[in-house]
């Protein structure tokens, strides 16, 4: 009798810290894919979750590609999406609007150098420096 009380107990235990997890926890959002928004012969080579969608790195060899796409369509929002090559400060090219699904593409030559990218979905913005050399 004492051994099933305690198995009681060990599961409720077990029941009691679950349950307890699953509010603290976040539901996992489905994570937005890349729908060739760039063109033909462009690939993911990098991406960023953002709260609500992804920022997608694509390059063809030759020409690199950002589109930030979200989640879910619904009402538009503010969306960003942003590239230059990082040798050059001016020459940077942003698609920053309301959007329902996208923002982008934005596209920049850059072979062989390295480049700074970014995007956003409302007020979730993240960008990166001097990356993808070469």
């Amino acid at each position: 009798m004492i051994n099933a009380k305690k198995t009681v107990a060990v599961c409720a235990g077990v029941i009691g810290i679950t349950a307890g997890l699953a509010v603290f926890l976040p539901a996992t959002a489905a994570a937005a894919t890349y729908g060739g928004q760039c063109g033909k012969g462009y690939n993911v080579i990098d991406s960023h979750n953002l709260d609500g969608g992804t920022a997608f790195l694509t390059y063809n060899g030759k020409t690199n590609c950002v589109v930030t796409v979200r989640d879910q369509r619904g009402k538009p929002v503010r969306m960003g999406a942003g590239l230059r090559p990082s040798r050059d400060h001016s020459d940077v090219i942003i698609d920053d609007a309301k959007y329902t699904e996208f923002a982008g593409p934005v596209k920049v030559d850059a072979k062989g150098e390295c480049i700074d990218w970014g995007g956003l979905i409302g007020d979730d913005k993240w960008q990166v420096f001097g990356v993808h050399c070469g």
